[in-house]
């Protein structure tokens, strides 16, 4: 029996799924969020529609704007960050369906002026949400506008002076025109997927191969995308490979109805295809998904959830329970780990546009989420340790 004993004090310890505590910041229904440092104190703070909340805390609540509204809906469809006029202070990019323009929100710094609203150029027709991706490599994100009803596809590049210093103007580059009757549709992505580590631009029909000369030379557009391979694309669809085949993979939620898929890339005499392996197809209102490592092993997870009544309650699985979820890659498909589940006021769902960032610094990234069901934040308490059961 002395081994006994002796294996009992060697049981192998493993970590066991992430741990999670919520805090209510707000219940302004805006669905998207940043998170950047406003006042240049240090600190990390939230950016959410018309507020930003000051951190560590996130109590102290300042206006920057009165956004318009129409119905359930503010026309404020993200909050990306970057220093647009060079002066050392962290400003915001926002868009809006209803305005069909880019807005950038000029921060004041530290004096008592009001933060200024600067317009794009040119209209924007349906405009669903912006993300921002270095599609250069230059180090400086570019704007990229999923312009729903728009033939043309382009991109707002910000304008640096020689120290690379924002200049307070963006350039519009139109990189293709669809044929004619052709829109880009709901949803878009970014990343490699012809495998030579450049950044494609994928869209709900096709998608674009990115040159060795992004701003110079011509674009080439691919339309070997399945055909209705999801009613409503993500904004966005991750790219990424996902296997390890060296080939950049496509995880896909359905932002209007059921489903969550990744496809995986085949290459087979010179001819590009596309297998579909379901993740999530339970569960449905996958608009907005990340992909990094939340739980601090090395490995990028998949980092989604439901935004609550994206139309209002009138699509398929809009009245069903929600939630938000992480999904590891196990090396044959995604395991689901559930951080938020359940009815309204029970659980939470994740906006149009949300956050995942380490808010306090311990290495651990806590997910930012708005909503027409208010602001949250889950912070991020690290996995549980789990002893292995007994043989």
């Amino acid at each position: 029996m002395g081994n006994v004993g002796f294996d009992f004090f060697k049981r192998e310890i493993f970590m066991g799924p992430l741990r999670w505590r919520k805090q209510w910041v707000s219940d302004e229904p805006f669905e998207a969020a940043g998170v950047f440092d406003v006042d240049g104190d240090g600190v990390l703070d939230i950016v959410s529609g018309g507020y930003w909340y000051k951190g560590p805390d996130f109590r102290i609540k300042k206006q920057i704007y009165e956004p318009k509204r129409y119905g359930e809906y503010y026309d404020d469809f993200s909050s990306i960050s970057l220093d647009i006029n060079g002066d050392g202070y962290l400003d915001f990019v926002s868009g809006g369906f209803w305005s069909k323009s880019m807005r950038w929100f000029e921060n004041p710094g530290k004096t008592d002026k009001p933060w200024a609203i600067h317009e794009s150029e040119g209209e924007i027709k349906g405009l669903e949400t912006t993300r921002a991706w270095d599609i250069d490599g230059d180090g400086i994100i570019e704007i990229v506008p999923n312009s729903v009803a728009s033939q043309e596809i382009f991109i707002y590049k910000l304008v640096t002076d020689k120290d690379r210093k924002g200049t307070g103007k963006f350039e519009r580059i139109v990189l293709h025109t669809l044929a004619e009757g052709e829109s880009q549709g709901h949803g878009f992505g970014c990343g490699d997927i012809a495998g030579n580590g450049r950044m494609d631009l994928l869209f709900s029909k096709g998608w674009l191969e990115c040159p060795a000369s992004p701003w110079k030379d011509k674009w080439i557009w691919h339309n070997d995308w399945p055909d209705k391979i999801s009613p409503a694309l993500s904004c966005p669809a991750i790219i990424a490979d996902i296997n390890g085949d060296g080939k950049g993979e496509i995880i896909v939620g359905n932002a209007h109805g059921y489903g969550l898929d990744w496809w995986e890339q085949k290459i087979e005499g010179g001819k590009r295809t596309w297998i579909k392996h379901p993740i999530d197809p339970f569960n449905a209102q996958f608009h907005d998904l990340q992909w990094l490592d939340i739980d601090g092993d090395g490995k990028p997870e998949l980092v989604t959830g439901k935004r609550h009544r994206a139309h209002c309650g009138a699509e398929p699985g809009e009245w069903d329970d929600y939630g938000i979820y992480y999904y590891k890659w196990t090396g044959e498909g995604f395991a689901k780990q559930v951080i938020t589940y359940g009815s309204l006021n029970e659980a939470k769902g994740c906006g149009i546009y949300f956050e995942v960032k380490d808010l306090n610094g311990d290495g651990l990234p806590e997910i930012i989420a708005p909503g027409k069901d208010g602001l949250y934040i889950f912070w991020n308490e690290g996995p549980s340790p789990q002893p292995t059961p007994w043989c």
